[in-house]
Protein backbone atom coordinates (compact mmCIF):
# COMPACT_ATOMS: atom_id res chain seq x y z
CA UNK A 1 0.00 0.00 0.00
CA UNK A 2 1.39 3.21 -0.95
CA UNK A 3 2.96 5.56 2.35
CA UNK A 4 0.29 8.10 1.09
CA UNK A 5 -2.38 6.03 2.05
CA UNK A 6 -3.59 5.74 5.45
CA UNK A 7 -6.75 3.34 5.04
CA UNK A 8 -7.37 1.55 2.27
CA UNK A 9 -11.25 -0.98 1.63
CA UNK A 10 -11.35 -3.26 -1.14
CA UNK A 11 -14.72 -5.28 -1.98
CA UNK A 12 -15.37 -5.02 2.07
CA UNK A 13 -18.66 -7.86 2.51
CA UNK A 14 -19.79 -8.38 6.32
CA UNK A 15 -22.68 -10.75 6.51
CA UNK A 16 -24.44 -11.80 9.73
CA UNK A 17 -26.41 -15.11 9.92
CA UNK A 18 -29.31 -15.79 12.18
CA UNK A 19 -31.74 -18.91 12.17
CA UNK A 20 -35.30 -18.84 12.04
CA UNK A 21 -35.18 -22.05 14.37
CA UNK A 22 -32.79 -23.51 16.57
CA UNK A 23 -33.15 -27.18 14.80
CA UNK A 24 -31.65 -24.89 11.20
CA UNK A 25 -28.23 -24.83 13.16
CA UNK A 26 -28.05 -28.79 13.07
CA UNK A 27 -29.50 -29.18 9.66
CA UNK A 28 -27.12 -26.62 8.29
CA UNK A 29 -23.94 -28.60 9.84
CA UNK A 30 -25.24 -31.75 8.90
CA UNK A 31 -25.72 -30.88 5.21
CA UNK A 32 -22.15 -28.84 5.35
CA UNK A 33 -20.88 -32.46 6.52
CA UNK A 34 -21.99 -34.03 3.93
CA UNK A 35 -21.55 -31.72 1.26
CA UNK A 36 -17.66 -32.13 1.95
CA UNK A 37 -18.17 -35.93 2.15
CA UNK A 38 -19.89 -36.31 -1.15
CA UNK A 39 -17.77 -37.94 -4.08
CA UNK A 40 -19.88 -36.55 -7.06
CA UNK A 41 -19.94 -32.17 -7.60
CA UNK A 42 -23.63 -32.44 -8.53
CA UNK A 43 -24.40 -34.43 -4.89
CA UNK A 44 -22.09 -31.99 -3.62
CA UNK A 45 -23.82 -28.92 -4.72
CA UNK A 46 -26.89 -29.95 -3.63
CA UNK A 47 -25.61 -30.93 0.22
CA UNK A 48 -23.95 -27.35 -0.50
CA UNK A 49 -27.50 -25.75 -1.43
CA UNK A 50 -29.44 -27.09 1.08
CA UNK A 51 -27.00 -26.07 4.03
CA UNK A 52 -27.22 -22.38 2.87
CA UNK A 53 -31.25 -22.73 2.79
CA UNK A 54 -31.13 -23.35 6.64
CA UNK A 55 -29.72 -19.71 7.23
CA UNK A 56 -30.67 -16.59 6.77
CA UNK A 57 -27.64 -14.01 6.41
CA UNK A 58 -28.17 -10.21 6.82
CA UNK A 59 -25.19 -8.22 4.94
CA UNK A 60 -24.81 -5.20 6.63
CA UNK A 61 -21.67 -4.25 4.27
CA UNK A 62 -22.29 -5.06 0.05
CA UNK A 63 -18.98 -4.52 -1.01
CA UNK A 64 -17.25 -1.19 -0.11
CA UNK A 65 -14.43 0.35 -1.58
CA UNK A 66 -12.79 3.52 -0.75
CA UNK A 67 -9.04 5.07 0.10
CA UNK A 68 -8.06 7.39 2.90
CA UNK A 69 -5.23 9.47 2.60
CA UNK A 70 -2.85 10.46 5.53
CA UNK A 71 -3.72 13.67 6.91
CA UNK A 72 -7.28 13.35 5.65
CA UNK A 73 -10.48 13.91 7.62
CA UNK A 74 -13.22 11.73 6.46
CA UNK A 75 -16.76 11.73 7.45
CA UNK A 76 -19.13 8.55 6.99
CA UNK A 77 -22.95 9.35 7.46
CA UNK A 78 -26.22 7.18 6.82
CA UNK A 79 -29.31 6.51 8.59
CA UNK A 80 -29.54 3.84 11.12
CA UNK A 81 -28.66 0.44 9.99
CA UNK A 82 -26.71 1.67 6.96
CA UNK A 83 -23.56 -0.36 8.16
CA UNK A 84 -21.26 2.57 9.38
CA UNK A 85 -20.49 1.26 13.01
CA UNK A 86 -19.81 -2.44 11.04
CA UNK A 87 -17.05 -0.51 8.79
CA UNK A 88 -15.65 0.96 11.87
CA UNK A 89 -15.08 -2.02 13.66
CA UNK A 90 -13.55 -3.84 10.94
CA UNK A 91 -11.27 -0.71 10.09
CA UNK A 92 -10.44 -0.69 13.79
CA UNK A 93 -9.88 -4.82 13.73
CA UNK A 94 -12.45 -5.72 16.19
CA UNK A 95 -14.52 -7.19 13.72
CA UNK A 96 -13.38 -9.71 10.25
CA UNK A 97 -15.32 -9.16 7.14
CA UNK A 98 -16.55 -11.84 5.61
CA UNK A 99 -14.83 -10.90 2.31
CA UNK A 100 -12.83 -8.14 0.89
CA UNK A 101 -9.47 -6.70 2.83
CA UNK A 102 -8.75 -4.32 5.00
CA UNK A 103 -5.55 -2.66 5.09
CA UNK A 104 -4.50 0.36 7.53
CA UNK A 105 -1.00 2.16 8.11
CA UNK A 106 -0.39 3.25 11.53
CA UNK A 107 -1.58 3.06 15.34
CA UNK A 108 -5.21 3.86 15.29
CA UNK A 109 -7.53 5.06 18.46
CA UNK A 110 -10.97 4.35 18.12
CA UNK A 111 -13.36 5.93 20.48
CA UNK A 112 -16.57 3.70 19.33
CA UNK A 113 -19.37 3.00 21.49
CA UNK A 114 -19.90 4.02 25.19
CA UNK A 115 -17.60 1.61 27.46
CA UNK A 116 -16.45 -0.18 24.93
CA UNK A 117 -12.41 -1.22 26.09
CA UNK A 118 -13.38 -1.14 29.63
CA UNK A 119 -13.99 -3.64 32.75
CA UNK A 120 -16.82 -2.15 34.35
CA UNK A 121 -15.43 -3.56 37.83
CA UNK A 122 -11.82 -1.48 37.98
CA UNK A 123 -11.65 2.10 38.47
CA UNK A 124 -11.08 4.49 36.08
CA UNK A 125 -7.24 4.69 36.95
CA UNK A 126 -6.64 0.70 36.49
CA UNK A 127 -8.69 1.15 33.17
CA UNK A 128 -6.56 3.64 31.75
CA UNK A 129 -3.68 0.79 31.85
CA UNK A 130 -6.05 -1.59 30.26
CA UNK A 131 -7.16 1.01 27.65
CA UNK A 132 -3.99 2.24 26.81
CA UNK A 133 -2.01 -1.14 26.29
CA UNK A 134 -4.74 -2.18 23.81
CA UNK A 135 -3.48 1.28 21.64
CA UNK A 136 -0.06 -0.23 21.64
CA UNK A 137 1.59 1.90 24.73
CA UNK A 138 3.54 0.08 27.34
CA UNK A 139 2.87 -0.15 31.11
CA UNK A 140 6.05 2.41 31.00
CA UNK A 141 4.25 4.74 28.76
CA UNK A 142 1.65 4.85 30.63
CA UNK A 143 2.98 5.45 33.72
CA UNK A 144 4.50 8.62 32.35
CA UNK A 145 1.38 9.90 30.71
CA UNK A 146 -0.72 8.85 33.76
CA UNK A 147 -1.23 12.17 34.92
CA UNK A 148 -2.09 14.42 32.16
CA UNK A 149 -4.75 11.57 31.04
CA UNK A 150 -6.48 12.29 34.74
CA UNK A 151 -5.66 15.57 34.13
CA UNK A 152 -7.20 15.84 30.71
CA UNK A 153 -10.38 13.33 32.04
CA UNK A 154 -11.51 16.09 34.74
CA UNK A 155 -13.85 13.67 36.92
CA UNK A 156 -11.49 14.43 39.91
CA UNK A 157 -11.74 11.56 43.24
CA UNK A 158 -13.92 9.08 40.70
CA UNK A 159 -10.76 8.21 38.89
CA UNK A 160 -10.40 5.90 41.82
CA UNK A 161 -13.95 4.48 41.49
CA UNK A 162 -15.02 1.82 39.47
CA UNK A 163 -16.10 3.05 36.43
CA UNK A 164 -19.23 1.09 36.81
CA UNK A 165 -20.63 3.78 38.83
CA UNK A 166 -19.70 6.39 35.74
CA UNK A 167 -22.26 8.51 33.80
CA UNK A 168 -22.01 8.15 30.65
CA UNK A 169 -20.65 11.37 30.07
CA UNK A 170 -17.95 10.20 32.84
CA UNK A 171 -17.35 7.35 30.79
CA UNK A 172 -16.37 9.75 27.67
CA UNK A 173 -14.62 12.07 29.51
CA UNK A 174 -11.75 9.51 30.49
CA UNK A 175 -12.13 7.14 26.85
CA UNK A 176 -11.24 10.54 25.29
CA UNK A 177 -8.50 11.42 27.61
CA UNK A 178 -6.72 8.26 27.17
CA UNK A 179 -6.88 8.10 23.38
CA UNK A 180 -5.80 11.79 23.14
CA UNK A 181 -2.34 10.64 24.63
CA UNK A 182 -1.71 7.50 22.77
CA UNK A 183 0.01 8.75 19.91
CA UNK A 184 -2.26 7.51 17.46
CA UNK A 185 -1.96 7.88 13.79
CA UNK A 186 -5.67 7.25 12.94
CA UNK A 187 -8.09 8.62 15.03
CA UNK A 188 -11.83 6.99 14.35
CA UNK A 189 -14.90 8.79 16.35
CA UNK A 190 -18.62 7.03 15.85
CA UNK A 191 -20.95 9.56 17.98
CA UNK A 192 -19.21 9.16 21.14
CA UNK A 193 -18.85 13.36 21.13
CA UNK A 194 -22.87 13.61 21.47
CA UNK A 195 -22.30 12.86 25.25
CA UNK A 196 -20.94 14.91 28.20
CA UNK A 197 -21.09 18.70 28.66
CA UNK A 198 -20.36 21.81 26.73
CA UNK A 199 -16.75 22.51 28.39
CA UNK A 200 -15.71 19.08 27.54
CA UNK A 201 -16.47 19.24 24.68
CA UNK A 202 -15.20 22.26 23.30
CA UNK A 203 -12.16 20.88 24.97
CA UNK A 204 -12.25 17.87 22.92
CA UNK A 205 -12.71 19.66 19.85
CA UNK A 206 -9.65 21.79 20.50
CA UNK A 207 -7.70 18.01 20.82
CA UNK A 208 -9.15 16.91 17.08
CA UNK A 209 -8.67 20.27 15.23
CA UNK A 210 -4.59 20.21 16.80
CA UNK A 211 -5.03 16.12 15.35
CA UNK A 212 -6.22 17.05 12.01
CA UNK A 213 -3.23 18.92 11.19
CA UNK A 214 -0.71 15.84 11.20
CA UNK A 215 -3.07 13.02 11.27
CA UNK A 216 -6.09 11.04 9.79
CA UNK A 217 -9.71 10.99 11.24
CA UNK A 218 -12.39 8.96 10.20
CA UNK A 219 -15.31 10.56 11.93
CA UNK A 220 -18.94 9.35 12.02
CA UNK A 221 -22.17 11.30 13.35
CA UNK A 222 -25.67 12.05 12.33
CA UNK A 223 -24.83 15.68 13.12
CA UNK A 224 -24.66 17.39 9.49
CA UNK A 225 -23.12 20.65 10.56
CA UNK A 226 -20.20 18.53 12.71
CA UNK A 227 -19.56 16.69 9.85
CA UNK A 228 -19.19 19.91 7.44
CA UNK A 229 -17.48 21.53 9.90
CA UNK A 230 -14.91 18.64 10.22
CA UNK A 231 -14.54 16.72 7.05
CA UNK A 232 -13.16 17.43 3.78
CA UNK A 233 -14.93 14.59 2.12
CA UNK A 234 -17.59 12.41 3.10
CA UNK A 235 -18.77 8.89 2.17
CA UNK A 236 -22.80 7.97 2.67
CA UNK A 237 -22.95 4.54 3.30
CA UNK A 238 -27.18 3.67 2.33
CA UNK A 239 -27.85 0.17 2.80
CA UNK A 240 -24.33 -1.43 3.33
CA UNK A 241 -23.71 0.40 -0.05
CA UNK A 242 -21.45 3.38 -0.86
CA UNK A 243 -24.45 5.79 -2.12
CA UNK A 244 -21.91 8.78 -2.86
CA UNK A 245 -18.53 9.38 -1.85
CA UNK A 246 -17.10 13.31 -2.38
CA UNK A 247 -16.92 16.71 -1.09
CA UNK A 248 -18.54 16.88 2.54
CA UNK A 249 -20.87 19.96 1.66
CA UNK A 250 -21.61 18.04 -1.95
CA UNK A 251 -22.43 14.73 -0.52
CA UNK A 252 -24.62 16.23 2.74
CA UNK A 253 -26.95 18.68 0.37
CA UNK A 254 -27.56 14.98 -1.28
CA UNK A 255 -27.99 13.20 1.40
CA UNK A 256 -30.65 15.58 2.44
CA UNK A 257 -32.22 15.67 -0.37
CA UNK A 258 -32.63 11.89 -0.93
CA UNK A 259 -33.64 11.88 2.82
CA UNK A 260 -36.51 14.83 2.77
CA UNK A 261 -37.36 13.64 -1.28
CA UNK A 262 -41.01 12.82 -0.53
CA UNK A 263 -41.36 16.60 0.70
CA UNK A 264 -39.63 17.88 -2.09
CA UNK A 265 -42.31 16.76 -4.38
CA UNK A 266 -45.12 18.19 -2.81
CA UNK A 267 -47.81 19.38 -4.81
CA UNK A 268 -46.42 22.68 -6.82
CA UNK A 269 -50.17 24.54 -7.14
CA UNK A 270 -50.25 25.32 -3.42
CA UNK A 271 -46.74 27.34 -3.89
CA UNK A 272 -47.87 29.49 -7.41
CA UNK A 273 -50.98 30.29 -5.18
CA UNK A 274 -49.51 31.91 -1.93
CA UNK A 275 -46.22 33.23 -3.97
CA UNK A 276 -47.98 36.84 -4.88
CA UNK A 277 -49.38 36.83 -0.91
CA UNK A 278 -45.60 36.26 0.12
CA UNK A 279 -44.65 38.94 -2.52
CA UNK A 280 -46.95 41.01 -1.31
CA UNK A 281 -46.13 40.58 2.79
CA UNK A 282 -42.17 40.43 2.11
CA UNK A 283 -42.91 44.47 0.57
CA UNK A 284 -44.63 45.64 3.03
CA UNK A 285 -42.49 44.49 5.45
CA UNK A 286 -39.64 45.81 4.50
CA UNK A 287 -41.29 48.94 3.78
CA UNK A 288 -42.14 49.19 7.29
CA UNK A 289 -38.90 47.66 9.20
CA UNK A 290 -36.56 50.34 9.48
CA UNK A 291 -32.61 50.96 10.49
CA UNK A 292 -32.46 52.26 14.09
CA UNK A 293 -28.84 51.45 15.09
CA UNK A 294 -25.30 51.74 13.56
CA UNK A 295 -22.31 49.91 13.57
CA UNK A 296 -19.63 52.45 15.13
CA UNK A 297 -17.10 50.97 13.05
CA UNK A 298 -18.91 52.25 9.90
CA UNK A 299 -18.96 55.65 10.94
CA UNK A 300 -15.22 55.62 11.91
CA UNK A 301 -14.88 54.56 8.60
CA UNK A 302 -16.30 57.46 7.50
CA UNK A 303 -14.41 60.45 9.28
CA UNK A 304 -12.41 62.06 7.00
CA UNK A 305 -9.48 60.83 8.60
CA UNK A 306 -10.15 57.80 7.90
CA UNK A 307 -9.55 58.18 4.71
CA UNK A 308 -5.95 58.43 5.14
CA UNK A 309 -5.75 55.26 7.14
CA UNK A 310 -4.45 51.98 6.11
CA UNK A 311 -7.39 49.73 7.44
CA UNK A 312 -5.88 46.27 7.47
CA UNK A 313 -7.82 42.98 8.84
CA UNK A 314 -7.39 41.96 12.64
CA UNK A 315 -6.90 37.83 11.14
CA UNK A 316 -6.88 35.50 13.67
CA UNK A 317 -7.82 31.46 13.34
CA UNK A 318 -9.39 30.42 16.30
CA UNK A 319 -8.45 27.20 16.02
CA UNK A 320 -5.01 27.67 15.64
CA UNK A 321 -5.05 29.04 18.93
CA UNK A 322 -3.03 27.27 22.37
CA UNK A 323 -4.43 26.01 25.20
CA UNK A 324 -2.07 27.03 27.46
CA UNK A 325 -1.98 30.41 28.70
CA UNK A 326 1.94 31.69 28.88
CA UNK A 327 1.08 34.88 30.15
CA UNK A 328 -2.16 35.91 32.33
CA UNK A 329 -3.41 39.28 31.77
CA UNK A 330 -7.40 38.72 31.01
CA UNK A 331 -8.70 38.87 34.06
CA UNK A 332 -12.28 38.99 33.99
CA UNK A 333 -14.99 38.49 31.63
CA UNK A 334 -18.98 39.73 31.99
CA UNK A 335 -21.84 39.18 30.04
CA UNK A 336 -24.47 41.49 30.80
CA UNK A 337 -28.09 42.91 29.90
CA UNK A 338 -28.65 46.69 29.38
CA UNK A 339 -29.44 46.36 33.34
CA UNK A 340 -26.34 45.30 33.95
CA UNK A 341 -27.52 41.70 35.26
CA UNK A 342 -25.28 38.31 34.02
CA UNK A 343 -26.33 36.67 31.15
CA UNK A 344 -26.17 32.90 31.17
CA UNK A 345 -28.50 32.17 28.84
CA UNK A 346 -30.81 33.92 25.44
CA UNK A 347 -33.50 33.46 23.24
CA UNK A 348 -31.88 35.80 20.47
CA UNK A 349 -32.43 39.55 19.66
CA UNK A 350 -31.46 40.65 23.17
CA UNK A 351 -28.86 43.47 23.23
CA UNK A 352 -26.06 42.30 25.65
CA UNK A 353 -22.73 43.85 26.48
CA UNK A 354 -19.55 41.62 26.89
CA UNK A 355 -16.95 43.23 28.91
CA UNK A 356 -13.45 42.17 29.15
CA UNK A 357 -10.60 43.40 31.47
CA UNK A 358 -6.92 43.07 30.96
CA UNK A 359 -3.83 44.43 31.98
CA UNK A 360 -1.99 46.32 29.11
CA UNK A 361 1.58 46.56 30.67
CA UNK A 362 4.56 47.54 28.61
CA UNK A 363 2.13 46.53 25.79
CA UNK A 364 0.52 49.97 25.22
CA UNK A 365 -3.17 49.39 24.21
CA UNK A 366 -3.73 45.81 22.53
CA UNK A 367 -6.28 44.63 20.70
CA UNK A 368 -9.21 42.55 22.55
CA UNK A 369 -11.42 40.22 20.68
CA UNK A 370 -13.71 37.64 21.10
CA UNK A 371 -15.36 34.62 19.26
CA UNK A 372 -18.64 32.93 20.10
CA UNK A 373 -18.38 29.29 19.14
CA UNK A 374 -20.80 25.99 19.53
CA UNK A 375 -20.34 22.79 20.91
CA UNK A 376 -18.34 21.68 18.13
CA UNK A 377 -15.91 24.76 18.60
CA UNK A 378 -16.87 25.89 15.26
CA UNK A 379 -16.81 29.56 15.45
CA UNK A 380 -19.95 31.88 14.56
CA UNK A 381 -19.13 35.19 15.30
CA UNK A 382 -16.91 37.44 16.54
CA UNK A 383 -15.38 41.22 16.76
CA UNK A 384 -12.49 42.94 18.08
CA UNK A 385 -11.30 46.83 18.66
CA UNK A 386 -8.51 47.03 16.02
CA UNK A 387 -10.74 49.65 14.77
CA UNK A 388 -11.61 51.22 18.15
CA UNK A 389 -9.50 54.62 18.94
CA UNK A 390 -8.42 53.34 22.59
CA UNK A 391 -7.24 56.28 24.55
CA UNK A 392 -4.80 55.30 27.90
CA UNK A 393 -3.98 57.90 30.37
CA UNK A 394 -0.24 58.73 31.34
CA UNK A 395 -0.22 57.71 35.32
CA UNK A 396 -3.22 55.43 35.15
CA UNK A 397 -3.88 52.42 35.83
CA UNK A 398 -2.78 48.91 33.98
CA UNK A 399 -6.07 48.17 33.94
CA UNK A 400 -7.73 48.29 30.08
CA UNK A 401 -11.74 47.78 29.50
CA UNK A 402 -13.15 46.60 26.54
CA UNK A 403 -16.68 46.73 25.78
CA UNK A 404 -18.95 44.76 22.94
CA UNK A 405 -22.41 45.58 22.46
CA UNK A 406 -24.16 44.02 20.28
CA UNK A 407 -27.79 41.91 19.92
CA UNK A 408 -28.06 38.66 20.15
CA UNK A 409 -28.43 36.53 17.33
CA UNK A 410 -31.44 33.83 17.27
CA UNK A 411 -28.93 30.48 17.92
CA UNK A 412 -30.40 26.76 18.14
CA UNK A 413 -30.90 25.24 21.61
CA UNK A 414 -28.01 24.05 22.68
CA UNK A 415 -24.76 24.69 24.89
CA UNK A 416 -22.80 28.24 23.48
CA UNK A 417 -18.40 28.85 24.19
CA UNK A 418 -17.25 32.43 24.47
CA UNK A 419 -13.21 32.54 24.13
CA UNK A 420 -11.45 35.74 24.96
CA UNK A 421 -7.89 37.08 23.52
CA UNK A 422 -5.70 39.47 23.86
CA UNK A 423 -2.92 40.35 21.11
CA UNK A 424 -0.73 42.73 20.07
CA UNK A 425 -0.97 43.93 16.47
CA UNK A 426 2.37 46.27 16.60
CA UNK A 427 3.92 44.32 13.31
CA UNK A 428 2.57 43.22 10.32
CA UNK A 429 1.44 39.81 11.69
CA UNK A 430 -0.65 39.59 15.65
CA UNK A 431 0.58 37.98 18.29
CA UNK A 432 -1.80 36.73 20.83
CA UNK A 433 -0.56 37.52 24.06
CA UNK A 434 -3.24 35.79 26.68
CA UNK A 435 -6.08 33.91 25.64
CA UNK A 436 -8.98 32.35 27.52
CA UNK A 437 -10.74 29.27 26.26
CA UNK A 438 -14.19 28.97 27.07
CA UNK A 439 -14.25 32.18 28.88
CA UNK A 440 -18.00 32.25 29.22
CA UNK A 441 -20.76 29.14 28.56
CA UNK A 442 -24.27 30.25 27.86
CA UNK A 443 -27.18 28.49 26.73
CA UNK A 444 -29.39 29.33 24.11
CA UNK A 445 -33.26 28.23 24.65
CA UNK A 446 -35.07 29.28 21.46
CA UNK A 447 -36.90 27.30 19.70
CA UNK A 448 -37.00 29.82 16.70
CA UNK A 449 -34.55 28.64 14.48
CA UNK A 450 -36.25 26.07 11.77
CA UNK A 451 -33.16 25.39 9.66
CA UNK A 452 -29.70 26.89 8.86
CA UNK A 453 -27.29 28.17 11.68
CA UNK A 454 -29.06 30.88 13.16
CA UNK A 455 -32.27 32.03 12.98
CA UNK A 456 -33.78 34.85 11.12
CA UNK A 457 -35.58 37.56 12.77
CA UNK A 458 -39.16 38.15 10.89
CA UNK A 459 -40.61 41.33 10.86
CA UNK A 460 -43.96 40.00 10.38
CA UNK A 461 -45.80 36.35 9.82
CA UNK A 462 -49.24 35.62 9.10
CA UNK A 463 -51.36 32.50 8.36
CA UNK A 464 -54.61 32.82 5.95
CA UNK A 465 -57.11 31.91 3.76
CA UNK A 466 -58.34 32.77 0.52
CA UNK A 467 -61.70 33.93 1.88
CA UNK A 468 -59.70 36.57 4.21
CA UNK A 469 -57.68 37.69 1.41
CA UNK A 470 -61.18 38.69 -1.13
CA UNK A 471 -62.74 40.45 2.11
CA UNK A 472 -59.89 42.75 2.17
Amino acid sequence: MSSDIAIRAHSIKKGFESYEKPSDRLKRSVFALLGRLAPASPLRRFFQRRSQECVRVFWALKGVDFEIARGETVGIIGRNGSGKSTLLQIICGTLAPTEGTIHTAGRIAALLELGSGFDAEYTGRENIYINGQLHGLTRDQIDERLETIIEFAEIGRFIDQPVKTYSSGMFVRLAFAVIAHVDADILVIDEALAVGDAFFTQKCMRFLRRFQQNGTVLFVSHDSSAVRSLCKRVIWLDRGDVRDMGAAKDVCTRYFEAFYERQANASRNDQDESAERMQASLIAATSAASSQSADQRQRFLKTPDATATKITNFCIDPHDLGTQRTTTLIESVQLTNEQGGAVTWVVGRERVLLRVSTRHGAHGAPVVAFFLKDRLGQPLFGDDTSLTKTQVANGASDLLFAEFLFEMPILPPGDYAITVLVADRAGETPVVLDCVHDALIIKSETASVTTGLVGLPMANVKLYTQEVIEET
